[in-house]
């Protein structure tokens, strides 16, 4: 006996998840192992990385924000 399923394609929206918070900023010297605080507030991280360049002339940074997304259906309850 074969078993029969079906499938149901349904599109999804990806947004920020507002339960989870704000998104959280932070700056690490890509010359050296030094790092920004995480901050709420984007310019604190910025404002570290212009101090951190003047004071030892490292100008490279990676930035890193983290934020939480949900994903819900555009359509339909969903996955069960």
């Amino acid at each position: 006996m074969a078993l029969r399923s079906r499938m149901r394609f349904v599109h999804w929206s990806l947004t920020i998840d507002p339960d989870k918070g704000e998104a959280v900023y932070a700056a690490a010297c890509v010359t050296c192992d030094d790092a920004s605080e995480p901050s709420a507030d984007k310019r604190s991280p910025e404002q570290w990385c212009l101090r951190h360049a003047g004071r030892t002339g490292h100008m490279g940074f990676l930035a890193t924000i983290t934020s939480h997304f949900r994903a819900t259906p555009l359509e339909g309850p969903g996955p069960p």
